[in-house]
């Protein structure tokens, strides 16, 4: 694996409700490379979410550590981290390029920058002629992808995703993968995934987590050997993404169906 740019050791979150204690994840540890795209995934509540939102100091952990780049993330969250969420996050008083250029705008970046950087991200993300629209009059997979550009226009070296398209019909979605794939071809960028789509992790990934029931632990750690560039339609006809779907099926199902392995 290349160097490691994040480095999850022996995490563990516990949520207080009232007078109950709820353990989400117990002892997680496993290592993100340079350049790398890791897919988590699992049975829902077993602590997906919460492991990334630690990641990217939005939860405090309960025990464990968890590196950036060899230093210990705190209450803020490492400059090198982006973050794209389940809910597509866009502010609906915000034209598409104001909303993409949000971030550049914190950052104090001139105005001609902007806008030649915004110019080339609505380019990229296929959003030619709707720059003025508002997010109101655009479907669920364009303002996905603002809110995609929202994050990586500002070029975070670590991307973290939160099922960013797990609301969408899947043809919207196979476009999106196929998106993400190319930006994330040219731009390199570290990616943590989050998502409950098996076959969504098995195409964009080039290792899946597999999380046990809550309380969530490391149940596996696979790498996916399809080549890439990876064709999203092709690719689900092949005979080795049906292996590969099948060898991690068979840990992942167990936790569906309630049973140890």
């Amino acid at each position: 694996m290349a160097r490691p740019r994040l480095a999850i050791r022996d995490l563990s979150k516990t949520f207080t409700q009232g007078p109950r204690e709820i353990s989400a994840v117990s002892g997680v540890s496993f290592d993100v490379g340079d350049k790398e795209f890791v897919a988590i995934v699992g049975p829902s509540g077993c602590g997906k979410s919460t492991i990334l939102n630690m990641i990217g100091s939005l939860v405090a952990p309960s025990g464990g550590e968890i590196l950036v780049d060899g230093e210990r993330v705190g209450a803020r969250p490492a400059p090198q981290i982006g973050y794209v969420f389940q809910k597509d996050t866009v502010f609906p008083w915000r034209t598409v390029e104001r909303n993409i250029a949000l971030g550049l705008e914190y950052r104090g970046v001139s105005a001609p920058e902007i806008r030649a950087r915004v110019a080339e991200a609505v380019r990229l993300a296929g959003l030619e002629g709707f720059e003025e629209a508002f997010p109101a009059t655009l479907s669920g997979g364009m303002r996905q992808r603002v809110a995609l550009m929202r994050s990586l226009i500002v070029n975070p070296e670590i991307l973290l995703m939160d099922e960013p398209f797990g609301a969408l019909d899947t043809h919207t979605k196979l476009n999106l993968h196929a998106e993400l794939l190319a930006l994330w071809g040219a731009r390199q960028q570290t990616v943590v995934f989050v998502t409950h789509d098996l076959s969504e992790a098995i195409t964009l990934a080039d290792r899946i987590v597999v999380m046990t029931r809550r309380p969530g632990t490391v149940k596996l750690v696979y790498d996916v050997k399809l080549p890439r560039p990876r064709d999203v339609i092709r690719l689900r006809e092949s005979e080795e993404y049906l292996r590969e779907y099948g060898e991690i099926w068979h840990a992942l199902g167990e936790e569906f169906e309630g049973r140890a392995s």
